[in-house]
């Protein structure tokens, strides 16, 4: 599962369809990922009006090849030739955190009186050069590419040996289940078949004129000529 991109947060539009506004919106669109998530606190604490940082370069990746549950072996750093299971993904940045491995200590809850508690934390790996993925035939490091197969399934396949490396499951658990198959509907859930159900009729009238036909109104007035300067 790959994170929603933060490209864009709106702060205030004019509102749309009004001739006597002129278009303006104020919005950010250059945000600092990190590893806190777009959707945190600590995310938004990091990227507050009127901050300013400074921008970070990548190395384009055309088509992102790492999962949550892959096994990947360590290029760099003291771990290097060892192999991990990927616990968090941050596309954003390039980033894959692996369980256990290229960790550093912190403190954290550090202030006056106390020395604050030390935590053991994975650092981030930058996928197009720190890390690569396993082939599961020989449990050994390879570089992959993306191909079809003759049913039209996209697969990733060890540029090795030919194998193909397939998605782990993990990579479909949420918070409300591991796999989508194995999720037990609740009583306030919606079933998959309501929310498939076309409801909405397009037309081309108004919402005024929706209610007016609902409560039965004919409109018998000429409506006078509007000018906007």
């Amino acid at each position: 599962m790959l994170f929603i991109h933060f490209k864009l947060k709106v702060y205030w539009k004019t509102p749309s369809g009004l001739p006597n506004y002129t278009k303006c919106t104020v919005e950010r669109k250059r945000f600092r990922y990190t590893t806190n998530r777009p959707w945190t606190g600590q995310f938004r604490q990091q990227n507050m009006p009127g901050t300013i940082r400074k921008k970070v370069f990548l190395n384009p990746v055309d088509e992102w090849g790492f999962f949550r549950g892959d096994r990947v072996e360590v290029l760099v750093g003291k771990d290097k030739g060892k192999q991990g299971i990927v616990t968090q993904v941050i596309s954003e940045r390039n980033w894959v955190m692996v369980e256990g491995l290229n960790w550093h200590y912190r403190t954290v809850g550090a202030e006056e009186g106390f020395p604050g508690i030390l935590i053991k934390s994975e650092s981030p790996l930058d996928v197009t050069k720190d890390v690569r993925l396993v082939d599961p035939s020989d449990l050994q490091g390879t570089e992959f590419e993306w191909r079809f197969t003759e049913e039209g399934e996209k697969v990733r396949v060890s540029a090795r040996t030919g194998r193909l490396i397939p998605i782990p499951e993990t990579n479909n658990q949420t918070h409300d289940y591991k796999t989508p198959g194995a999720y037990i509907e609740r009583e306030k859930d919606t079933t998959a078949a309501v929310v498939s159900e076309i409801t909405f009729q397009p037309k081309l009238s108004t919402f005024e004129m929706d209610i007016m036909e609902e409560m039965g109104i004919e409109e018998e007035r000429t409506p006078k000529k509007t000018y906007w300067y």
